[in-house]
């Protein structure tokens, strides 16, 4: 994305009250509208801050823009979203904003919506573009550029370390396109700072599955100095197993979406690092394509297929929030 589109979305930021009004006022004169917000787990701190940003677009009118949203159990139930899209299918919802937790996975039961007429929009996670041209069809992405921004962490825990030294990375789930592309920006970094990348785990979203795999790298690789997490889930079980192998201070640490959690984490020096995606952000500007989408009466092969949004680097000593022109 070029340099003036950017500044141009995060310009869109600053200017977000003005666009509800306007959205607001477009939207008394049209019947209601059913929008779905459809996440991964409602046991993800991110994924609420995600709902509830929809949440507060919707309350500011709230009686013309009907938001449903629906989520599942765990952060890699495939079929739980597609079952939840066939619902919203059955049900002629008007718009669908979704992140998938499969790339291509989802991409069958997502065409179909299309097919039966309903606006598709990805946040947090893309769809595979091969598999959009092979099913022929365009949705649509808005959030971040999760290599950039995993670069960007990366970057900074090479800072504090030499070139030659060791690091691991613990990945997601090896099906996810966010997981994917911060491995990704994670080995950029560290191929540009001279780092060895001598261990890769991963499995999950969650801290559980960033304990074992730390605990795996850790006891394989004594001389790695830092691990980088795909989100803080995993840095969190990383950090945890860092106490038990007694490296606790040894073995920097980064993570990925600077949740409430990890705030403690980042001020006593267990966490170096974290990325902002502003979650609350990405649902209210996928939610505002969709509506902005049925306003116009526009077709899905007629919609922008990227629309990015800003990441920021959070050390300690940061606030957590969002602040415009940060990226």
């Amino acid at each position: 994305m070029t340099s003036l589109v950017r500044r141009r979305l995060l310009a869109a930021c600053a200017l977000s009250a003005c666009g509800l009004a306007r959205g607001r006022d477009a939207l008394a004169a049209t019947d209601t509208a059913t929008i779905a917000l459809v996440m991964k787990s409602l046991e993800d701190p991110f994924v609420m801050s995600m709902i509830e940003g929809a949440k507060n677009y919707q309350r500011h009118f709230a009686s013309q823009l009907n938001l449903e949203t629906r989520g599942t159990d765990t952060d890699n139930d495939v079929a739980g979203q597609i079952r939840i899209v066939e619902s919203l299918i059955d049900a002629k919802a008007n718009a669908i904003v979704i992140a998938p937790a499969d790339s291509r996975a989802l991409l069958p039961v997502t065409a179909k919506a299309i097919v039966e007429g309903i606006i598709v929009i990805a946040i947090d996670n893309p769809f595979d573009e091969r598999a959009q041209d092979d099913a022929k069809v365009v949705i649509p992405f808005v959030g971040p550029d999760s290599r950039r921004g995993a670069k960007l962490v990366g970057t900074y825990l090479a800072s504090k370390l030499k070139p030659g030294d060791e690091v691991g990375i613990i990945e997601g789930p090896s099906n996810d396109r966010n997981s994917q592309q911060r491995s990704a920006g994670f080995k950029d970094a560290m191929n540009a700072a001279g780092m060895r990348v001598s261990a890769i785990d991963g499995g999950d979203w969650n801290a559980a599955s960033g304990k074992v795999a730390a605990l795996q790298i850790l006891s394989g690789h004594p001389m790695v100095r830092g691990l980088m997490c795909a989100n803080d889930n995993i840095a969190m079980g990383a950090i945890d197993a860092l106490r038990i192998a007694g490296k606790k201070g040894r073995v920097l640490v980064t993570g990925y979406n600077n949740i409430e959690a990890v705030q403690p984490m980042l001020e006593d020096g267990r966490l170096l690092a974290t990325v902002e995606q502003f979650g609350a952000r990405q649902a209210v500007f996928g939610v505002d394509v969709a509506v902005k989408a049925l306003l116009e009466k526009r077709r899905q092969r007629d919609l922008s297929p990227y629309m990015e949004t800003p990441v920021q680097l959070v050390t300690k000593g940061q606030p957590k929030g969002f602040r415009l022109g940060a990226s």
